[in-house]
């Protein structure tokens, strides 16, 4: 059994790692070896994933969800729930400065090489992806306080001019 963990602490609030880290459909964006994911229902997702140039398909089925804190799934392959390709297990943890450790430990069976490697790889990826996010929106809301802070300044006067930035433009 090939067993790897890693962790990272992201500058994001729990909340919203954990709700990106549950979007399966979008996690191409950070795991470069899955290949193809469709979500089947709630708690199952067909995934392809290739490893060491072998292309391998199952359903990924999460075990056990607690909200913000937890994620417990395994992948099996082909009809048989017994044939395990990979188990995993996230947790998030909530730090004091409004970061987040993610946790995980992934165990195969089948898949060998690196994997100790590729985990700490997609959790770097996993991190730059939020927190490039992350730094978007802030500065979005920026551009928009800024936009809210001049309509603040505009001002009619009391015969009809409209004055803005302590200048009369109207």
């Amino acid at each position: 059994m090939n067993t790897a963990q890693g962790s990272i602490l992201v500058k994001a609030p729990i909340g919203s790692v954990y709700r990106r880290w549950l979007r399966f459909e979008d996690s191409r964006q950070f795991m470069t070896a899955l290949k193809e994911v469709e979500k089947l229902d709630a708690n199952h997702f067909f995934m392809a994933v290739t490893c060491n140039g072998k292309r391998m398909e199952g359903v990924l089925e999460i075990m056990l969800r607690v909200p913000e804190r937890r994620l417990a799934w395994r992948l099996v392959a082909g009809k048989s729930h017994c044939d395990h390709v990979a188990t995993g297990v996230t947790s998030f943890t909530s730090q004091s400065d409004r970061t987040t450790r993610v946790n995980v430990k992934i165990s195969s069976p089948t898949v060998g090489g690196d994997l100790s490697g590729r985990v700490h790889q997609y959790l770097r990826n996993f991190k730059r992806l939020v927190e490039d996010r992350a730094r978007r929106k802030e500065s979005d809301s920026a551009r928009s306080m800024t936009k809210a802070g001049r309509i603040e300044l505009i001002s009619r006067l009391s015969d009809g001019q409209v004055r803005m930035n302590d200048k009369i433009v109207g």
